[in-house]
């Protein structure tokens, strides 16, 4: 379950108008600190970003589920053979529930928690960003700059200023 503030937070981006992806953001961020401070470990930082947006689309943001992307062999079963297996599903998924929780916790504690460091967070951000073209990231950038109201971009820029100062740019 995640944690209060974290719900205000993604709730209060949504009411400015951010993106899925920013509010989900968020219940990341949370996910990053719980592995930081040993709540639990996770294999890799896109583990820990993939737990932080299955708890964003359990709490109601709208970002697009990956597995339900294309088309899939239950789309294509009759309507009487779905509500039969979609009860038996219902009836097997509340029994095992509570041990398979059990048991990803267990599992995720024996996880290490060097996954969350900067560094691996900074690869793995690199890599993603690697995977989209430039008009993409242009694009995100603009909609981040109409989002972020006159305080949040000279925030921004003192801080870029700051950042240029001290590489010597």
């Amino acid at each position: 379950m995640p944690e209060k503030k974290t719900l205000e937070r993604a709730r209060k981006d949504k009411r400015e108008g951010k993106a899925p992806s920013t509010q989900a953001g968020e219940f990341v961020k949370e996910e990053i600190e719980h592995v930081r401070e040993g709540k639990h470990g996770a294999r890799s930082a896109k583990q820990a970003i993939a737990i932080g947006l299955s708890k964003a689309r359990r709490a109601g943001v709208d970002i697009p589920d990956k597995s339900k992307s294309g088309k899939s062999a239950a789309r294509k079963k009759p309507a009487a053979k779905k509500s039969a297996t979609r009860k038996a599903a219902a009836k097997k998924s509340s029994e095992s529930a509570a041990t398979r929780r059990r048991a990803t916790t267990k599992a995720l504690k024996k996880e290490g928690t060097g996954t969350a460091s900067k560094q691996a967070l900074s690869r793995q951000a690199h890599k993603a960003a690697s995977h989209r073209t430039a008009a993409d990231r242009s694009a995100a950038a603009k909609k981040a700059a109409r989002t972020k109201g006159a305080a949040g971009r000279s925030a921004a820029a003192k801080k870029a200023a700051r950042t240029r100062a001290r590489r010597g740019h």
